[in-house]
């Protein structure tokens, strides 16, 4: 029993609990919606979320992240090009 809790207690690498929003409710989006959103690969966000660079919910054997998670890693990407 001590083994199967700190698999889902944060054992897994990469994913970090999820807080909730002020506003109580959240959207989550798929990681193909947000594959699609950032114009790469499934296995590329799959990448991110196990760098731990974009915070994500697993519910059963998908995940989903927080739209406002996606905006936020985002804008810390931004550049001004030129």
């Amino acid at each position: 029993m001590i083994g199967e809790r700190s698999a889902y207690a944060g054992g897994r690498r990469g994913v970090r609990p999820v807080t909730q929003s002020p506003q109580g409710t959240s959207a989550f989006v798929t990681v193909g919606e947000v594959a699609r959103q950032l114009r790469v690969s499934n296995m590329t966000v799959y990448r991110l979320i196990s760098a731990g660079e974009l915070p994500a919910l697993r519910i059963g054997r998908s995940y989903r992240l927080r739209a406002e998670d996606v905006d936020a890693y985002l804008a810390g990407r931004y550049t001004v090009a030129g």
